[in-house]
């Protein structure tokens, strides 16, 4: 299976032909639309992982092709033209393209932006998905972070950690073990009471912030962060 799907939204067959050349590994497969129209349903209909748009496309403006992808999607778009244009390449960079390439373009190179884009895409969802938000409580894993109706508290690494695991997986009890285990890790030596004094610790701190959210005690079981 691919993990990486292109759309080429051209007209040009040399273009869509030299994307499936330097794509053609296991990782990556091509499909192609020739028009505007064609293009964004395509993208709505087989989701790919990046755009590559011709601005010279027929039927549409691409820039509205742009505004539909952007509009629904922060998927990577890389504009590709066959003239250097200085104007077209700022305006197609302020409207949300990831990149802009003018053909013809050198083959490793084309590959080496076109992953760059993808790696700095993926990176960012990354650093996204480690952040959660309930209502007036925001915890960032990325940069261990916790802020409460704005106002920054202060935790230790661990009460962190739980306090993320724990909101990652709402209205879902864990034992006192359970969380030993991915907290603190299967090898650690400590007893239960450790997972009492951080809840303790973290309850203390955000007791006067709670909103629709809570860390309960289910007793005789564990500990759940409880939303509405």
């Amino acid at each position: 299976m691919n993990d990486v799907t292109l759309l080429v939204a051209t007209g040009d067959f040399g273009l869509t032909s030299f994307v499936k050349s330097v794509f053609m590994t296991k990782d990556y497969s091509v499909i192609s639309a020739t028009s505007g129209l064609n293009s964004i349903n395509l993208f709505k209909n087989e989701t790919p992982s990046a755009v590559i748009l011709d601005i010279g496309i027929s039927d549409c403006d691409a820039l509205s092709v742009m505004r539909e992808i952007t509009r629904v999607s922060d998927i990577p778009v890389i504009c590709v033209s066959k003239k250097e244009d200085v104007l077209d390449k700022v305006l197609y960079l302020e409207m949300g393209a990831d990149d802009f390439i003018v053909m013809p373009c050198d083959a490793r190179e084309f590959q080496g932006r076109l992953r760059t884009v993808m790696r700095r895409y993926l990176k960012g969802r990354n650093m996204l998905a480690k952040e959660l938000v309930y209502r007036n409580l925001c915890i960032n894993l990325s940069n261990y972070t916790v802020k409460a109706k704005g106002e920054n508290i202060k935790l230790p690494p661990k009460e962190l950690e739980l306090l993320y695991f724990l909101a990652s997986n709402p209205n879902t009890v864990f034992s006192r073990d359970q969380l030993l285990d991915k907290i603190w890790g299967y090898d650690y030596f400590g007893d239960s009471r450790t997972v009492d004094v951080h809840v303790k610790r973290i309850r203390e701190k955000l007791e006067n912030f709670y909103d629709g959210w809570s860390i309960k005690t289910v007793w005789g079981v564990g500990y759940e962060f409880s939303t509405e």
